[in-house]
């Protein structure tokens, strides 16, 4: 069975909530494993409210957070249906969470076999675990740990219908531009990527029932009546883990970041380690896929 570890902006979004009731469903059908989650968007209820909506989903994994997200440099936010979940679990707080980097180098170097990485939110932390030294948990480097036991990673990031797009996931502060910059360019396994224009058209979540604790949270977000797709898509297509077979063809080649602006380009390249998505069939199809699975 293949096994996952999760990265996701929980706050910056709803659509991560969709997203991890897709992947709880898969754990709860017995066909993948999650063997970990960080969350690299870190506000006072991120893990009280993470624990709390994995205890509705019925499943409990380790969770981190990442204690440089509050570095933002001007983007401010504030917390919408986190505070809610956070009070089914009061006597939780970011204090009894441990690092994200952490939570990753344990689920990596203790895994049977190989692991693959879900990033459905800022980069930060997959960069600073390539760049973790040995520890406690494993005497080698995050870098090591991922080109031994690291299959793959998928994440939503970019916008690779233009050249020069720009997709909040990579483009939206100083601290994840540099963290995807140094992925892209150092990175020792493939990466697949599935861009802003994937997901903004196919809206999921307005099927749910309004006394589904998704919909509250996608309502307190904002979204009654559903919400964009990018993080929900990029997870069933790992789960998949065939682009083709997932409704997708693909683009290989070498991407890469302009630091300073954001602005990401692609490079095409038959032997890069890079690939991009583009949907094949209509909107409705990837809408009902996940419209089924989260109802």
């Amino acid at each position: 069975m293949r096994s996952f570890i999760l990265g996701t902006d929980w706050g910056a979004d709803c659509d991560d909530c969709v997203a991890i009731r897709v992947l709880a469903r898969m754990v709860k059908a017995g066909k993948i494993n999650l063997l970990g989650i960080g969350i690299n968007c870190v506000k006072e209820h991120a893990y009280a409210s993470m624990k709390a909506f994995l205890k509705f989903e019925g499943i409990d994994v380790p969770v981190g957070i990442d204690p440089r997200s509050h570095e933002t440099e001007g983007w401010t936010w504030t917390e919408n249906y986190q505070p809610r979940l956070a009070k089914l679990e009061p006597e939780l707080s970011n204090d009894d969470a441990e690092s994200a980097v952490r939570v990753y180098r344990r689920a990596i170097a203790e895994a049977e076999g190989k692991v693959e990485i879900m990033e459905i939110g800022f980069l930060q932390v997959l960069g600073d675990f390539l760049r973790s030294e040995g520890d406690d948990i494993s005497p080698k480097t995050g870098y090591e740990l991922c080109k031994e036991k690291v299959e793959r990673i998928w994440s939503m990031a970019g916008r690779w219908d233009i050249d020069g797009g720009r997709e909040f996931n990579i483009a939206w502060t100083p601290l994840t531009r540099e963290a995807a910059n140094y992925i892209f360019d150092n990175c020792p396994v493939p990466i697949t990527l599935l861009g802003w224009e994937v997901g903004d058209s196919v809206i999921t979540g307005a099927n749910l029932s309004h006394d589904d604790y998704l919909w509250q949270a996608m309502a307190d977000h904002g979204y009654k009546e559903g919400r964009s797709s990018w993080d929900p898509m990029l997870v069933y297509l790992a789960i998949v883990g065939d682009p083709q077979k997932a409704g997708y063809d693909t683009v290989t080649g070498k991407a890469s970041l302009e630091v300073d602006t954001g602005k990401n380009h692609f490079e095409l390249d038959p032997n890069g380690m890079h690939t991009y998505v583009i949907k094949n069939q209509p909107d409705s199809y990837y809408q009902n896929t996940i419209n089924e699975i989260i109802a």
